[in-house]
């Protein structure tokens, strides 16, 4: 029973494969509507897995002759290669350029709200409670505690 469990577990979603492998056939055969059984989907879910399973032990291989622990998108490319799979560097290569450039959008948006944020934060003005005195407990008055004039010679009146 634990290794079914172990398999369930490495098994990529059958609904998500579909839908890729679907996406392909429908760009190679344009004119007709393909469908693909549950023997063709289970077979597409295990060459997935086993091809993911055989990418990653390639880059880390590649990552430990760089003496790294951790796998970096260039040894991912350069096991591609080295599985003989050159060509799908380049559009490999331009997703992973897209999704930087989303990304560092997206990222630079963070950055420049958590900065308007920070702003706000030290411009904000001291907030005044009903008694006159300010939250942060600085009075704002010119009267002392027992309602005596300041230094100043203001009075109450």
């Amino acid at each position: 029973m634990e290794k079914k469990i172990g398999a369930a577990i490495e098994e990529l979603p059958k609904t998500i494969v579909r839908r890729v492998v679907k996406e392909k056939l429908s760009q190679c055969s344009r004119d007709q509507d393909i469908s693909v059984n549950k023997d063709s989907l289970l077979a597409f879910c295990e060459s997935a897995r086993i091809f993911i399973h055989y990418l990653s032990a390639t880059s880390y291989d590649i990552c430990k002759e760089s003496k790294r622990q951790t796998i970096k998108a260039e040894d991912v490319l350069k096991a591609l290669e080295d599985m003989e799979f050159p060509e799908l560097v380049r559009p490999l290569k331009a997703s992973l350029n897209e999704f930087r450039r989303k990304n560092a959008g997206k990222k630079a948006a963070a950055s420049r709200e958590k900065e308007v944020k920070k702003k706000r934060k030290i411009e904000e003005p001291t907030v005044e409670g009903t008694d006159g005195e300010s939250v942060d407990g600085v009075g704002n008055d010119d009267n002392d505690e027992d309602g005596n004039e300041d230094e100043n010679g203001a009075s109450d009146d």
